[in-house]
């Protein structure tokens, strides 16, 4: 019986020349790439890297630190608040101060009332601005450049100025107390239209002309082509409108008279003892169910915060 065997290829052999200090029979093994090759830090570098880890450590404890203490607060006593040396850790884990907000105002209807207002307010800011930046880049009409230096000069006005105006408007159209008078007059977002137009500048003609020529109209274009490419900057400006019309205070406090319009800024203000001893517990229960929603939605939408606020940073 014969058996059969498969061949295989052999290894070049690279003949030994004078001088080569490999073996005869082996090929030379090839030159690490430089990329592999690991560099020697100077030590002025390595200090000046433990410098700035030290700082970015001691930064984030300060701006940290307000928020932690208002979280560990919330579940004290007034006597442990005001404890000296401080007490750190409550005594006991209990939640006496958040059952007296619920006791003390209607916490449940202002929550709502933030909920609404901001989301309300936010998404048609958001669509304006889309629109308004569109109009500014993809529509031929006159005096573009005009109105966006406009929209530009207004970010120059501090919102403070317009209260009186805007107040006097809202009082003359009967629409103090109403969820109209609070959402209405803060429409209008320079800054959403700025950073939208910014990021419209980038994106290539030919989309939209390619859309143009299938007959989609300016809609179609802007809600079919232009948004879904422009995600990061939209999540960006929602976040940014969003912590602004959640944290807002003085507007809402000027036109909403009755409990069942006030949200959870104005409410804070109701449970100030401005006649005796202040309440520091209760206080900071109330502080903390406002700012943990926003620090949910800002730690979901961080990435897209930083992506979105320089997706136009090259435009002119």
């Amino acid at each position: 019986m014969s058996t059969s065997t498969t061949d295989t290829p052999a290894a070049p052999v690279v003949p030994a020349t004078a001088g080569d200090p490999s073996p005869r029979g082996q090929a030379p093994e090839p030159p690490e790439p430089p990329e592999r090759r690991r560099r020697r830090r100077s030590p002025g570098a390595i200090a000046l890297d433990g410098g700035l880890y030290v700082t970015l450590v001691l930064a984030a404890l300060v701006m940290a630190f307000p928020l932690i203490w208002m979280l560990l607060a919330s579940f004290k006593s007034n006597p442990e608040i005001s404890t000296w040396p401080i007490q750190w850790l409550p005594q006991e884990w209990n939640f006496d101060n958040f059952i007296a907000v619920a006791n003390s105002i209607p916490i449940g209807r202002m929550i709502f009332n933030s909920v609404f207002i901001t989301v309300v307010s936010t998404f048609l800011k958001v669509v304006l601005g889309l629109a308004c930046a569109y109009a500014l880049v993809f529509v031929d009409v006159p005096f573009k450049k005009l109105a966006f230096m406009l929209v530009l000069f207004t970010l120059l006005i501090p919102g403070q100025i317009t209260i009186i105006p805007n107040y006097v408007l809202v009082a003359g159209l009967d629409w103090t107390n109403t969820y109209l008078g609070i959402i209405l007059p803060g429409l209008a977002s320079a800054f959403g239209t700025f950073l939208f137009r910014q990021q419209f500048m980038q994106l290539p003609r030919s989309l939209l002309e390619a859309a143009e020529l299938d007959g989609a109209g300016h809609l179609r274009r802007l809600f079919r082509v232009v948004v879904p490419i422009s995600v990061p900057t939209i999540a960006a400006v929602t976040l940014v409108t969003l912590v602004g019309e959640w944290n807002e205070y003085l507007w809402p406090s000027l036109v909403a008279k009755s409990p069942d319009l006030m949200t959870l800024p104005v409410g804070l203000t109701h449970l100030q003892d401005l006649e005796g001893i202040q309440n520091w517990g209760v206080l900071l229960a109330a502080t903390t169910l406002l700012k943990l929603p926003m620090l949910a939605v800002f730690l979901v939408l961080q990435r897209r915060l930083v992506a979105g606020l320089t997706a136009g940073a090259v435009t002119g």
